[in-house]
């Protein structure tokens, strides 16, 4: 071999040991750019989120959808594949499962549970509907503590917690006054069961999460106790914002109708007025209910009561966000704390976005 060989094989090994290197430098920045993007365009957004770290719980994960993920931060541990709880933001897939069946004639919101669950015409709770349970006008006493929500007593299957819901008191007449709790996502949730012969997160999965593409969420339990429909939903936020984005867009996603456009409306129409809101989360202060959801926005110039933003925050985690006059979405995941949360901050969020993108409606 030539001494010119010679140096130019040197050259080409130390090249090569210098590449594989930095090979390790490179994946660390990859890593690291991973778990923030579109933060030049959202600023004011990732501004709001570092100072307020350590009162989210330091572990949080932001995203927004348009027609992609334009923005993410992951801060602390979580990251957009960590499994979360999604507490009350759960009621907002058993509504559109409801609405599924609705779509598929299985079912009308304004069916009497009665209809199904004849144990409620045994009690005198023959005139509480479907659409009653999904915005919590049933008018049955929840269990004392944070709405219901966090009961003690364990059931070994939604029908039996269900058919408990039945002997419970009523507090006003359904209909008239509303007072969220859990007890009217678990009625519906109960209702699918019944009218399909299928347990409701079996059903869930087959009519909603799998077409969607939503292979990390469950409402099934790790412990064989009865499946939540109000809050007991576990996905990891690449998973949840795809049903966000199907609401997004009208009921469709990737090409493919999971809901109606009517059945949409009829998740984005308002149920309540201020003088009917007797009992509310901190999250839901000063504003109208839908199916499953809180009107933040709603069409000042439309009389069909459509909100154009909705959120379906959990009490003590994670806040979801669909605006169809700004045409996105957003959702911070975080762990679950001990105390509810304070909505201004998300309120802060949303302002930041809504001031980078144009708006398509007139609100009030």
């Amino acid at each position: 071999m030539s001494y010119k060989i010679y140096i130019n094989c040197l050259k080409f090994s130390f090249l090569a040991c210098f590449m594989l290197f930095l090979q390790p430098v490179f994946a660390q920045k990859n890593k690291k750019n991973d778990k923030e993007w579109g933060i030049e365009k959202y600023q004011q957004l990732n501004d709001l989120l570092v100072q307020n770290q350590k009162a989210l719980g330091n572990d949080v994960v932001t995203l927004v959808w348009t027609d992609t993920i334009v923005f993410k931060k992951e801060m602390g541990e979580l990251t957009a594949k960590s499994e979360l709880p999604m507490a009350e933001a759960s009621q907002w897939l058993t509504a559109a499962l409801i609405l599924k069946l609705v779509d598929e004639g299985r079912l009308s919101l304004d069916d009497k549970v009665s209809s199904y669950l004849p144990i409620f015409e045994k009690y005198g709770k023959n005139y509480i509907t479907l659409r009653h349970c999904l915005s919590h006008f049933t008018g049955i006493q929840a269990e004392p503590g944070v709405m219901g929500f966090f009961q003690k007593k364990k059931f070994a299957s939604l029908q039996e917690e269900v058919e408990s819901f039945a002997k419970k008191e009523i507090q006003t007449n359904p209909g008239t006054e509303f007072r969220y709790n859990n007890i009217g996502p678990k009625i519906a949730g109960r209702v699918a069961e019944v009218v399909m012969k299928k347990n409701f997160d079996q059903l869930v999965k087959q009519k909603l999460l799998n077409p969607l593409g939503m292979s990390k969420t469950t409402f099934s339990t790790l412990d064989g106790s009865a499946v939540d429909p109000a809050a007991g939903a576990r996905s990891i936020p690449n998973d949840y914002i795809k049903f966000l984005a199907m609401l997004l867009h009208n009921g469709a996603f990737n090409g493919k109708e999971i809901l109606t456009e009517k059945s949409v409306k009829e998740l984005r129409t308002i149920q309540t007025s201020p003088q009917n809101i007797k009992l509310t989360p901190k999250a839901g202060n000063g504003l109208n209910y839908t199916l499953a959801s809180w009107a933040l926005e709603n069409n000042d110039k439309d009389s069909s009561n459509l909100a154009t933003a909705l959120s379906s925050p959990g009490v003590i985690a994670n806040w979801p966000v669909v605006d169809w006059c700004r045409n996105y979405v957003f959702m911070v995941f975080t762990k679950p704390g001990k105390e509810e949360q304070k909505p201004e901050l998300f309120q802060q969020m949303k302002a930041a976005i809504d001031e980078t993108r144009p708006m398509k409606c007139s609100t009030q």
